[in-house]
């Protein structure tokens, strides 16, 4: 059973499409939905979340159908979990937990598995108790031996958790450290580089097999793909463009997973331009676009090009969506990923971003500034360096976005070219 609260009666609509939402993670999973239940709130309750009356009636409805498991679409604290636990008689959980098990289940790459494993040891370490309650049901006759063993246990899992948290977060830097070099190459190379981003589920995997003919696991489920892929492909103008297939956003993202993944959702963002992938035709579409922004102003302060891809549009009814869509973003194409409609127009639009998507400068940056040298060395391509007095001075060749921040140092580029 998946339920969801909602104050206003005017919020009903958007609670039963995060229901629809919550149960699609639910059945990615592996798990049956019975029921979904939008519930009237009018507070959150500091024990229970909804309230004890509006959860007896739940747990009725859980006892009449059979259901299994409870899971709500907000965050429940642990101690509202624990609560409930002993309401329902049965496990209760919530939708960051969700996420971090399909994500667990999902994880192929050694990154991806320990940004899991730590993301999940983090989410866990505040919830120990919880995991301990059976030890107090079986022994509640026991007297108060066995509740110290309980506690004294609680503590050493704790340290150990802690522990974990600490080797884990070492060994991804570590492998971070190796992306860190691929990155670096890339830039070498010279190669423009686009990243395929958007909510989970809306066709980055078939946009890309169909631009490049690869074959990236294509799957109608949230989360098909965890990990970066990245493929070459030829504009028709010549032009060679590494285009990166990247891990789904959703709404409500857990904290914890934001932090896990930094370095895979980073990927993203690292790009030159980013094409933007829109389900046009789901009901939320224009919800997920403000989701997948957001998590993308999170990672990334720097204005960087956005296409904004419009997918799915031979299926849609509606078609004063695209002109909102027009108006909101400033560049805006329909495609469909798998019939090719629009492939042409957005191709077109590619291009002609790129003619003029990094700049040659000549800077004299001040030893006060020198923290802007680290930058234009990890998004440019520095072709001189030399050092006069307390000064760099860099010909380097920067995405045009990040010209606005050297522009007071810039020397002399009258000789030096876009490319």
């Amino acid at each position: 059973m998946v339920a969801g609260g909602y104050e206003r009666a005017a919020d009903l609509p958007l609670c039963n499409e995060h229901l629809d939402e919550l149960s699609a993670l639910a059945t990615t999973y592996g798990f049956t939905v019975v029921a979904k239940e939008p519930c009237s709130i009018r507070a959150i309750d500091a024990a229970l979340y909804f309230g004890k009356g509006k959860m007896e009636e739940l747990r009725e409805k859980a006892d009449a159908i059979g259901a299994d498991v409870i899971i709500f679409d907000e965050e429940i604290s642990p101690n509202q979990q624990r609560n409930l636990e002993k309401l329902f008689k049965r496990p209760v959980i919530d939708r960051t937990e969700l996420i971090l098990e399909i994500f667990s289940q999902r994880a192929q790459t050694k990154e991806a598995m320990l940004q899991i494993e730590l993301a999940k040891s983090r989410y866990q370490l505040p919830r120990l108790k919880r995991l301990w309650t059976h030890l107090s049901r079986q022994t509640a006759g026991a007297g108060g031996a066995t509740k110290g063993a309980g506690e004294r246990q609680i503590e050493i899992d704790r340290r150990l958790v802690r522990d974990r948290i600490t080797r884990l977060s070492r060994e991804i830097k570590e492998v971070q450290k190796h992306r860190e070099m691929q990155r670096k190459a890339r830039i070498r190379s010279g190669i423009p580089t686009f990243s395929i981003i958007g909510y989970t589920n809306v066709g980055k995997s078939t946009l890309l097999n169909a631009l490049t003919q690869a074959e990236v696991l294509m799957e109608d489920k949230l989360f098909a793909t965890l990990d970066t892929t990245t493929r070459k492909y030829a504009l028709p103008n010549s032009q060679e463009i590494l285009l990166i297939d990247t891990v789904g956003f959703i709404r409500k993202i857990p904290h914890t997973l934001v932090a896990a993944f930094k370095s895979t959702l980073e990927e993203a963002v690292y790009a030159d331009i980013l094409l933007h992938l829109v389900d046009i035709n789901h009901p939320l579409a224009e919800e997920h676009a403000e989701a997948t922004y957001a998590v993308l102003k999170e990672l990334s302060p720097e204005d960087k090009p956005i296409i904004t891809v419009l997918n799915k549009v031979d299926l849609l009814q509606n078609k004063s969506l695209i002109a909102r869509f027009k108006l909101k973003y400033p560049r805006v194409v329909p495609i469909s990923a798998k019939s090719g409609e629009g492939f042409d127009e957005l191709l077109k639009m590619m291009m002609s971003i790129i003619k003029d998507f990094r700049t040659v400068v000549k800077v004299r940056i001040p030893q006060k500034d020198y923290s802007l040298v680290s930058l234009l060395m990890e998004e440019g391509r520095v072709i001189a360096q030399e050092y006069e007095e307390n000064d760099v001075v860099l010909e380097v060749e920067i995405p045009s976005f990040l010209r606005h921040r050297v522009e007071k140092y810039i020397e002399d580029d009258s000789h030096c070219q876009h490319s």
